[in-house]
């Protein structure tokens, strides 16, 4: 269980540095000014994004984060990893408040706290993990419903802000949910194991329109707000699937307090994303000086992340 926890929050360590260092590639990559925010999916971002080293180092940290949250599944319900992989929505918040230099009030301080606090509550009291074990009509429905959000993404996609970035980053984080999801059910890691099972194709390809769908919110879109709506709709459903369909629970007389923890978490991961939309222009405009090496590029531009 120790195992797993430590799992889990390093995930979330690892997913929030991402996000960050992925709104910073996206923003080199893009052909859209800060203020562009139209114009549906460009399907040579990813492409120019490939030749960056910053976008590929995003990647490996994500590879590892998925790694972390796979271990994390094997002994914690899904929705107490969940919650820990939402809290890297507190790490994307305070790292582009450093590195793009997006300034953070008081009460999005306090919502990263609450963030901490809530998954430090449900990390307390999370118990065992469900069985794992579905059959094969709940593992083909996921493929169903990750090709119905590859269609959604791409309505979404031609909308405008502010609806844009919230409907990219939800889009996305239903696709992560998918993803969890699967990767909760798989029945073995061993090649053959996987080249039978439907859930590892609904692994891949939710990783794949998820990301892509991600990074067109952050294109043109705020990083905190993006990721708030991935965070949102990555974390609620697959935590009601979990306690639904796979028996996930709590321990014995804890489940007053995980549930606290957990939308102590989300309610947090709300307000965060409330005040990331004040930031809109900012902090996309900070980015993109960032990605472009402009003098107002945040405070750590000429340090750590000088790029």
């Amino acid at each position: 269980m120790l195992v797993s926890l430590i799992a889990a929050i390093v995930a979330a360590l690892l997913y929030g540095v991402a996000s960050v260092i992925q709104a910073i590639a996206v923003r080199a990559a893009s052909h859209k000014s800060a203020t562009d925010a139209a114009g549906g999916l460009d399907p040579g971002l990813l492409v120019r994004m490939l030749h960056q080293w910053r976008f590929v180092a995003s990647i490996c940290l994500d590879a590892l984060g998925f790694i972390a949250q796979l271990i994390a599944l094997q002994r914690l319900p899904l929705f107490a990893v969940q919650a820990f992989v939402a809290s890297n929505l507190a790490v994307t918040a305070v790292l582009a408040s450093w590195v793009i230099g997006v300034t953070l009030s008081w009460r999005e301080w306090a919502a990263v706290l609450g963030v901490v606090a809530g998954v430090g509550l449900l990390g307390s009291s999370a118990g065992a993990e469900g069985a794992a074990q579905v059959g094969a009509v709940f593992k083909l429905a996921l493929i169903v419903a990750i090709a119905g959000l590859a269609l959604l993404g791409l309505a979404a996609a031609k909308l405008n802000e502010p609806f844009r970035t919230i409907a990219l980053g939800t889009t996305a984080g239903f696709g992560y949910g998918v993803l969890s999801i699967a990767a909760r059910v798989l029945t073995g890691f061993s090649p053959l194991e996987l080249a039978r099972d439907p859930a590892a194709y609904a692994v891949a390809a939710a990783g794949i329109i998820s990301f892509m769908f991600y990074a067109t919110a952050l294109e043109s879109g705020s990083v905190t707000v993006a990721t708030a709506a991935v965070v949102l709709t990555e974390t609620i459903p697959p935590a009601v699937i979990g306690v639904v369909f796979l028996g996930d629970q709590t321990r014995p007389g804890l489940a007053v307090v995980a549930w606290g923890g957990f939308f102590i978490a989300v309610a947090s991961a709300v307000m965060l994303a409330r005040f990331g939309e004040a930031h809109h222009e900012e902090d996309v405009k900070m980015a993109d000086a960032m990605a472009h090496r402009q003098p107002n590029a945040g405070p750590a531009a000429c340090g750590l992340l000088f790029w």
